[in-house]
């Protein structure tokens, strides 16, 4: 057997969805609220897969779900804001995580004079553009390219860890 088929071999070999899913609770994130303006009015959702992909030029990524309510709007925006949350908003987390909802009604957010939603008291914020909306698996990777930002230097951010949010500070520095 070539050592191309066992690369081949091995693509047929994977973990369980509940075995994946184990890994990950086990990896902490810090959390972000996704807003962008969609057709209907503003849309959100809670992403903690938010990750720096370069800082020249200054880029990230997020993951959404393909089956996701807030895709239809993602699929269609050229901008999007996204606002990393401060440890007393784990309210705000499961707000814009809960489908059938109004994630704006109870307020909380300011619209940006170029439409987007951004997180009030949240640690920082940056607004970007869309570049691209890969398809990987059941879900897409969507990479923007920041083009504004603003950042708070007396908040500390939200951790989302085994299903549990957490708060850290200089007690947890080592």
């Amino acid at each position: 057997m070539t050592i191309q088929d066992e690369r081949l071999a091995d693509l047929d070999t994977h973990l369980s969805p509940d075995e994946f899913k184990t890994v990950f609770r086990q990896h902490p994130a810090g959390v972000a609220v996704v807003t962008l303006r969609g057709p209907h009015g503003h849309v959100g959702f809670t992403a903690t897969s938010v990750i720096s992909v370069s800082a020249a030029p200054p880029l990230l990524a997020f993951s959404i779900a393909g089956t996701s309510s807030s895709w239809a709007a993602l699929a269609e925006a050229d901008t999007l804001a996204v606002s990393f949350l401060s440890q007393d908003q784990d309210d705000v987390s499961a707000r814009f995580a809960t489908s059938g909802i109004d994630r704006f009604a109870a307020g909380g957010w300011t619209e940006l004079p170029s439409g987007e939603a951004v997180i009030d008291g949240a640690v920082t914020w940056l607004r970007g553009r869309i570049l691209e909306r890969t398809p990987v698996g059941e879900s897409f990777l969507v990479s923007v390219r920041a083009i504004e930002s603003q950042t708070r230097t007396d908040a500390t951010p939200l951790v989302f860890h085994d299903r549990t949010y957490h708060r850290i500070g200089d007690q947890t520095a080592i």
